[in-house]
């Protein structure tokens, strides 16, 4: 159970992400991924809403944005309360979702973790940025344990 808030800003055409629960037994750093990008110039962005800001990347796409552009800073927002993940943006829940649930199951089967063991349950794991090498900025970077937290 934590809380995760922090601010970003994006170079035009840049793409980054915070990811959670992070899997350290695979050769890349899989896990759930806080969609950080310029949804107006990264290729990536045009797949779809699953794949553009604050998404839960390639799985769910958020709702209600309200993004300022490339160059402006944004806030973002993880809380994770046991099977409960939200993410936020700039103030307000845009995502939510349950681990583990047929809704979010059927969701992964949709996207490019469809393959990847025990993706979307409740488990212990890594926070990280995700970097692709583009310009992006991260400030107030602040994390906290919420009641009920245990060493997960």
């Amino acid at each position: 159970r934590f809380e995760l808030t922090f601010d970003f800003k994006v170079a035009e055409g840049a793409n980054s992400g915070v990811k959670y629960y992070v899997l350290e037994d695979f050769d890349s750093a899989i896990g759930h991924e806080y969609q950080i990008i310029d949804d107006e110039r990264h290729p990536d962005a045009k797949i779809g809403l699953e794949r553009q800001t604050a998404s839960f990347y390639d799985v769910l796409e958020p709702k209600d944005r309200k993004l300022k552009p490339a160059g402006e800073w944004n806030t973002g927002r993880i809380v994770a309360m046991g099977p409960t993940v939200e993410h936020y943006l700039n103030g307000g829940r845009v995502l939510s979702y349950e681990l583990d649930s047929p809704a979010l199951r059927k969701a992964i089967l949709d996207s490019k973790f469809k393959d990847v063991a025990r993706f979307g349950k409740l488990q212990q794991g890594y926070i990280l940025i995700q970097d692709h090498g583009d310009q992006v900025w991260y400030r107030n970077v602040k994390i906290r344990r919420l009641a009920g937290a245990t060493s997960e």
